[in-house]
Order: C-alpha cells, then sequence, then structure tokens
C-alpha cells in the first residue's frame, strides 16, 4: 500500500515542500530511502526502526520503500524521521487518517531510538511558508513549537513522542500550541553613561545608529573603543515584526532558535579576528549563513580589525553594498540576507600608540602606513564614519560629572527614525537612499556646495564616499530636525573622516 505525507526542507531561508511517499510491498523486510537523501537521512532507517519497536510498534515484515519527492531537490538532517515513522504506521494499515488531513499537515521531527521526538532547524522558514504551500498545521517537537506557532493562520501541534502523536491522530489527546510575539525593546545593562568622556565617539555611534552608517573606531588600546560599540545596542530603533522573522529564519536554519525561540532585539556578532571566511560570510559543502547573516538587522562588530585576514575582510565589501550574500557551489546557489550595521575598532599602527596624547609611538611613519594598508582603500569607501577615540586623562577619568544616558541619546534617534520612514514611506534608513533620493533629500545651497567641493580635492573622494557624505550630513540634519542640510552638518560629517587624514 502507498501513502504520502508532507514534509519540508530549506535551501538557504527559503522553504520547499517535500512529498514523503512511503510503498509497502511484497518481499523480504528490507527498507530503502531514494530522493537524493544525505547520510542523515540514510541513517533515519535505523533511527525509525527502533523507534516504532520501543513504542510497542512492530514493524511490518514488508518490503519498504520511502521516496523524497522532488527527486532533484537535495535534502539533509535529521527532520524526515517522524513523516516516514508515519507513513509506514498508515501503510501498514495500524493507523487509519483522513487523507484531507493528511494533505493540509506538514510534518517534521527527529525520532529518538525511544521514540521520543527531538528538534530540528529550520522549522521557522517552514511554517513561515506553510501558508504560499496551502497548509493549515505543523507537526513539530515541543522545543520548535515556541518559533512554529508565532506565524498566523497556522495550527501548530507539539507532540513529544510517536506515541503522543498515534494518540493525537487517533482523537483520544488534542494538544495543540499557540503562541504571540512579543517584541523586545532594546533594554541592556550597558549604558552610555558608564562611558567617560568621549562625547565625540557617543556622537558617532549616534548618527550610525540614526542612519544605518558603517562605523570606525581608531584608538590607542584602552581608550574605550570596545565599551562604546558594545553599548550601541541601546540605542537602536526596535526590531519591527517583519525583521524580526526575517533575522529568526536565519537562525532557525542554523539551530540557534531551539532555545531562544525567536529573536526579539537586534542582535549583535562580535566574531573573533581567528574566524574563517566561510564563519564570517557563510559557507561549507552544503551552504550555511555567516557571522553576517547572523547580525542581519542587527550590529556586527570587529574588533581589532586589523588581526583579520585580508582576504576575509575583503569579503564584506559585497555584502556591505549589496545587503545579500550569494553563495555558489557546484550543485547548488543559495542566498542569505546579510542587511547588518558594521562597527570596527583598530589601533592607529603596530604598537598603538599613534597620535595619542599620553603615550609616544615608536613606530616609522612607513611601518604606519604599512600596517594601515591591510584595509584597502575599496573596503574603507563603505564605512561611513571614521572617528578617532583618544585616551582619557586623569581629570577626565575621575571626573565625577553625570554622563549622557542611552536613553537620553535614543530619543533624538527614535525622531529622526520617524522623520526618515515618514520620508521614505517605510522602514527605511538614510544611508540605504539610492541615487534619486540623494538627488532629492539632500540639496545643497551654495555655501554647502563650496565646503563639499573642497573636501571632495582634498580627501581625494570617490562618488561612493561623496555619496556617504551627504547621506550623513542628511541623518546630522534629521537629528536635529532640520528641513535642509546646513553648512554645520557638512562640517560635522566630514569630521568623521579621521583615516583618510593619516592615509592621505
Amino acid at each position: 500500500m502507498l501513502t504520502k505525507i508532507y514534509s519540508a526542507t530549506t535551501v538557504g531561508v527559503d522553504a520547499h515542500l517535500v512529498e514523503v511517499e512511503v510503498d509497502l510491498s511484497m518481499g523480504l523486510l528490507n527498507f530503502f530511502i531514494v530522493g537524493l537523501p544525505d547520510t542523515a537521512i540514510k541513517e533515519s532507517k535505523q533511527r525509525v526502526q527502533a523507534a516504532l519497536k520501543n513504542s510497542g510498534i512492530k514493524l511490518p515484515e514488508r518490503k519498504i520503500t520511502v521516496n523524497l519527492a522532488p527527486a532533484d531537490l537535495k535534502k539533509e538532517g535529521s527532520l524526515f524521521d517522524l513523516p516516514i515513522a508515519l507513513g509506514i504506521l498508515i501503510a501498514s494499515g495500524a493507523l487509519e487518517i483522513s487523507q484531507d488531513f493528511l494533505k493540509d499537515t506538514i510534518i517534521l521531527g527527529e525520532l529518538s531510538l525511544d521514540g521520543s521526538i527531538k528538534p530540528v532547524k529550520g522549522v521557522l522558514p517552514i511554517a513561515f511558508d506553510a501558508n504560499k504551500f496551502g497548509k493549515k498545521r505543523l507537526i513539530v517537537a515541543p522545543q520548535n513549537a515556541i518559533e512554529a506557532s508565532i506565524i498566523e493562520n497556522l495550527e501548530c501541534i507539539s507532540v513529544e513522542s510517536l506515541v503522543d502523536l498515534v494518540e493525537y491522530l487517533k482523537g483520544k489527546e488534542k494538544i495543540p500550541v499557540k503562541n504571540i510575539l512579543e517584541l523586545k525593546n532594546n533594554i541592556s545593562e550597558l549604558d552610555f553613561n558608564q562611558i567617560k568622556g568621549q562625547e565625540k565617539a557617543k556622537r558617532a555611534l549616534q548618527i550610525a545608529a540614526t542612519g544605518w552608517h558603517n562605523l570606525l573606531f581608531i584608538g590607542s588600546p584602552g581608550s574605550g573603543k570596545t565599551m562604546l560599540a558594545q553599548r550601541i545596542t541601546s540605542l537602536m530603533p526596535d526590531l519591527t515584526f517583519d525583521q524580526a522573522i526575517e533575522t529568526s529564519k536565519v537562525y532557525s536554519i542554523s539551530g540557534k532558535c531551539l532555545k531562544e525561540g525567536i529573536i526579539t532585539a537586534r542582535p549583535f556578532r562580535s566574531p573573533h579576528h581567528s574566524i574563517s571566511q566561510a564563519g564570517l560570510i557563510g559557507g561549507g559543502s552544503i551552504p550555511q549563513p555567516g557571522e553576517i547573516s547572523l547580525a542581519n538587522n542587527g550590529i556586527l562588530f570587529l574588533d581589532e580589525l586589523t588581526e583579520f585576514k585580508k582576504s576575509i575582510i575583503e569579503a564584506l565589501r559585497q555584502p556591505l553594498e549589496e545587503k545579500i550574500v550569494n553563495i555558489s557551489r557546484a550543485q547548488q546557489s543559495v542566498s542569505f540576507p546579510a542587511s547588518f550595521l558594521l562597527i570596527c575598532a583598530l589601533n592607529p599602527c603596530p604598537c598603538g600608540y599613534y597620535g595619542d596624547v599620553l603615550r609616544t609611538c615608536n613606530c616609522p611613519e612607513q611601518v604606519v602606513k604599512q600596517y594601515l594598508s591591510k584595509l584597502s582603500g575599496p573596503l574603507l569607501d563603505r564605512i561611513d564614519i571614521q572617528i578617532h577615540v583618544p585616551s582619557l586623562t586623569f581629570n577626565q577619568a575621575s571626573s565625577k560629572s553625570e554622563e549622557t544616558s542611552s536613553k537620553e541619546l535614543k530619543k533624538a534617534i527614535d525622531n529622526a527614525c520617524k522623520i526618515q520612514f515618514e520620508r521614505f514611506g517605510k522602514h527605511k534608513f538614510n544611508s540605504q537612499m539610492n541615487h534619486d533620493e540623494i538627488e532629492k533629500y539632500c540639496k545643497l545651497d551654495e555655501n554647502c556646495q563650496k565646503i563639499i567641493e573642497k573636501a571632495f580635492d582634498k580627501l581625494k573622494l570617490s562618488m561612493r564616499g561623496y555619496h556617504k557624505l551627504l547621506k550623513i550630513s542628511r541623518t546630522i540634519a534629521d537629528l536635529e530636525a532640520s528641513l535642509n542640510i546646513e553648512k554645520k552638518h557638512i562640517q560635522e560629517a566630514l569630521s568623521y573622516r579621521n583615516l583618510d587624514s593619516i592615509i592621505n
């Protein structure tokens, strides 16, 4: 007898419906799985047999053939264990279920040898696309229920074991789950009032958070670069529902949503400089998202930027521009979202004290330039704000004056973001303006035009650098609720090009 169960798999962050066809025919007991399965799926034969036996269900003395359709779609993981076991039960006549129920249901889960159901990766993207596939319900492990149940118009059934599922399908137990997503505000124990001085750096972070401008800190060891970067999460605009879903889909396929359920606050990713290119950008024989995708709609912080391999940081250039990363392999090409805010920090020279007011740098000028040459022009061109973070004097460090809090800084940010979103008619930041929008919203008077013209020649700006300067000026104007970009806004934007002055 032939039966058909519906399951699904993911390619990138997109779900693909999979038909699990189970056929029982006369012959010696044997178990075949076809349909381009990976090793984990091939091993499901042993898991399913043991799970059925330990659940008190005898495996039928038949030849069992399982086909995962479409056959040309590469499938991976252990999420087909549960639909395969259920298909065997229905095909053998041990369980009767209406065809309408099966057609409307997607079933996912890994089986333990004792018949309990384990969580799997990628449930949220599958739940998100279930309505597109015409499905009304999802059957998953309890650990996957939180992320699956937030999707509207989708019934989520949580089952702990194969026995529980059989009892539910026989109508003896009702176990639907429903969860409502609650987005958290960016509440953090890290606050800017914990940092003495560094007002210009705080202002730069306020601008970066407002307009989504990439930022680079240059300063001596211990000047507070890392502390400043870590506190930007307290300034970021809150996630929208759609952004929360988009971000959580990446975490789901990486298996990182199992405990948290769903990402409700902007992520902050800070990989070590020893990370591989696949770890940062994404990759592998079966492409998986890297840190830039895990930082989607959040912050990617690269501390000690010059310690990263040059090839790795150069690989950031395309994702920074396109907000997406494409990973191509011989068998498939996968795209992952990569709309992140890049915050970097580095020392100005090998000894770390070039330009420091308290300590003397012993590095020759040529060594300093060679050290900074690890950062290519095209990469620096994509970093909007370059700000020097000076060492604090004793008087500054021991000052008892009250520092500006994150809450105070965020008030102006929220107002400026509201201006931006009303301007563009959607959740969009100034840094994401296209050419036509720059022409429309970044008009300059004669005085501003003259300042820009001098800066263009002196700093040897590219067209991208020129446009970024205009975008930052627009953000500064928004923070002051100014309709037009004024001379002071241009001048402040120019003050955030510190590295250009060192290199040039």
